[in-house]
């Protein structure tokens, strides 16, 4: 993947266009060598887009870049008006900086419990065996047939949401991860998310006269010195828990048999040293996870970093996918090699902003890629690997279908 020392890119780069997808790594390794703190743009929004791993750990670990962009502006946390129900998706933890960040870290933490996590962890073999047994043997679509439906089961069993209920909690899904782009905006705005937003809070009204062992009733409950999770930060954390135990697992299964597949002398070491799976799932998360960008942060005051001062107030995006192919940190980046050690990838990023929900995540996906392989000792694609179609999702590396062969 590596690029020759002639090869350019149109400046500024601009995160998310088909060019940036098709040639991403290519220009990952441009911006480290040439532009390692680089004004580009996300869609409309110019940001500093920072590609060397040492910089992009200092930025994430730095509290003078925050999150709540209002601590700089002294106005609203979003440059554009949003609805009310899609401030509820942008506004929660993840982009809430100490001291308030750690009090919803604190509460959620309560709910999340070792007890629930073992609970979580001997369904999902369940669920892996039973999605297996129903696709059988032949062309599937991995994303619908097992991928999707694992982290969706998942979610729908740590919510404690009845199975009458999963068509309209994975139309929720659907709007909350996918509706936010392309010419589905406006359906997804008028319709989709208020729709959303009113099925999340008929469940917490039900948990609230009906609790039970979830995870849903776990952060209704939560208090800790007498404080709780008022109802506006409670359906935030639904929500944020909907999209990231759906979006990271679900791409992160997707994008690790991809690159087995694509990697047979791996893949055979694998199933020879079952005993590597761990590594090779941080190795995956390392060079294929399917989070390739931070939330945005705002610089609190003027910061340099690689000698380029980023003005205060402006948006920073650490580049977690270049930094994870960063030669500086990582011998010979661009090979993957499952028993990799030391492998400090930045795949859940770091700092306090660290993904909760990693734990959950290696875990699903562990399990999915485990039961996969014992069961289909002949998997493959079913299409050759340059036909694979790839969104453009900014910060993300995400597949429409992955097409296999069991068997």
């Amino acid at each position: 993947m590596a690029v020759t020392a002639t090869q350019t890119f149109e400046l500024p780069i601009k995160l998310g266009t088909t060019e940036f997808m098709q040639n991403r790594l290519e220009i990952y390794e441009f911006l480290r060598e040439n532009h390692p703190v680089h004004k580009g743009k996300i869609s409309v929004i110019n940001a500093w887009l920072i590609a060397r791993y040492d910089d992009c750990l200092a930025v994430v670990k730095d509290p003078r870049f925050v999150r709540n962009r209002s601590t700089i502006t002294g106005g609203s946390r979003f440059p554009f008006p949003l609805p009310k129900f899609v401030q509820r998706i942008a506004v929660s933890m993840i982009v809430e900086d100490d001291p308030e960040h750690r009090r919803l870290r604190n509460l959620v933490h309560k709910a999340f419990t070792p007890r629930s996590l073992q609970k979580i962890s001997a369904r999902v073999e369940e669920i892996t065996h039973e999605l297996l047994d129903k696709a059988g043997t032949g062309k599937v679509d991995l994303m619908e047939a097992y991928a999707l439906p694992i982290p969706v089961t998942v979610i729908r069993e740590m919510m404690g949401v009845d199975s009458a209920d999963i068509d309209e909690l994975r139309n929720s899904i659907s709007a909350l991860t996918d509706g936010l782009s392309g010419f589905t905006i406006f359906k997804t705005l008028v319709w989709d998310m208020p729709k959303s937003s009113r099925f999340i809070k008929r469940m917490i009204e039900h948990k609230r006269q009906n609790p039970s062992d979830d995870i849903l009733t776990g952060l209704i409950q939560a208090e800790e010195d007498g404080d709780s999770l008022s109802e506006e930060e409670l359906i935030a954390m639904v929500y944020l828990i909907i999209i990231a135990g759906y979006e990271t697992t679900v791409h992160l299964i997707n994008n690790s048999v991809i690159t087995l597949l694509t990697h047979s002398d791996q893949l055979e070491r694998l199933r020879l040293e079952p005993e590597l799976m761990d590594s090779a799932v941080e190795e995956m998360l390392r060079f294929s996870g399917p989070i390739e960008g931070t939330k945005p942060s705002y610089a609190s005051e003027d910061i340099e970093i690689a000698g380029v001062t980023i003005p205060k107030g402006e948006t920073v995006i650490p580049l977690l996918g270049s930094a994870n192919r960063d030669p500086r940190q990582f011998p010979n980046p661009d090979v993957f090699d499952i028993a990799r050690s030391p492998n400090r990838h930045l795949g859940f990023s770091q700092g306090i902003h660290y993904c909760l929900g990693a734990p959950l995540a290696r875990l699903e996906t562990k399990l999915a890629l485990t039961t996969l392989l014992e069961r289909s000792p002949n998997l493959q694609l079913a299409i050759r690997p340059d036909e694979l179609d790839v969104q453009n999702f900014p910060g993300w590396v995400r597949h429409k279908s992955v097409p296999v062969i069991l068997g």
